[in-house]
């Protein structure tokens, strides 16, 4: 079974316990232009193989506007790194496969996941944004940490 199909099975029951009272997990959160990000990682053990070095975490990230006018989530850039020394940069259009607009006072959420080849790491970007009178802005994604229970 792919590991996108695993996590999609998954991705119901993650963002209830996200939701819930019952969760509790470190979140992140940057405002930047009075859009507000907050994000949620989590470890999934039972999607990561130790032994193979292929640590999967999910993050949730809830996108806030504290404006007074609509914004438009046109792009997203990521810098990730691990603890094995590796880096990537990765680049794309909205946020899984939208662009979502956002109206005032109102919130878009979704999830995803990274796989890294070491027990903790670290995430950290920024959003481009269509923002009526100001053009495009950056909103940026706060650094946040990935790093298993399994280190404790």
């Amino acid at each position: 079974m792919k590991i996108s199909h695993l996590l999609m099975l998954y991705e119901r029951f993650l963002i209830s316990l996200f939701y819930s009272d019952m969760y509790k997990s470190t979140s992140y959160t940057e405002t930047t232009h009075d859009i507000r990000v907050i994000v949620k990682p989590t470890f999934m053990e039972s999607e990561s193989d130790i032994i193979g070095s292929k640590y999967v975490f999910v993050y949730f990230i809830t996108i806030e506007n504290l404006a007074d006018q609509p914004v438009k989530l046109l792009r997203r850039h990521w810098e990730i790194e691990d603890s094995a020394g590796e880096s990537y940069e990765i680049d794309g259009d909205g946020v899984i496969g939208r662009q979502p607009v956002i109206e005032p006072g109102k919130k878009h959420r979704y999830n995803s996941y990274c796989v890294l080849k070491s027990m903790a790491g670290s995430m950290q970007g920024f959003y481009e944004m269509q923002k009526s009178g100001d053009g495009v802005i950056r909103v940026v994604i706060p650094k946040f940490l990935l790093r298993s229970h399994l280190l404790n």
